[in-house]
């Protein structure tokens, strides 16, 4: 994985990471690649899978925030 890879998956949105972490688990559970070609697929996948994460608490933080400023306005 290089640096432009990465750099390419943090400008992913959630969908789209999402959705290509879809097709590089498939891609794993299908096999018949050699073994660096899997490695590097899997890093990828992790890489999206922390994209996701990022997306993920970014969302939960932003409910968090609505639900205490709701809470402090109806007091």
């Amino acid at each position: 994985m290089t640096a432009s890879d990465l750099t390419e998956i943090a400008g992913f949105g959630y969908e789209r990471a999402r959705d290509e972490l879809v097709n590089v688990v498939k891609m794993l559970e299908q096999g018949g690649m050699d073994l660096d070609d899997a490695l590097s697929l899997w890093e990828r996948g992790e890489a999206l899978a922390n994209r996701c994460e990022e997306h993920l608490a970014g969302a939960r933080r932003r409910v968090e925030d609505a639900l205490s400023r709701r809470d402090a306005d109806g007091e």
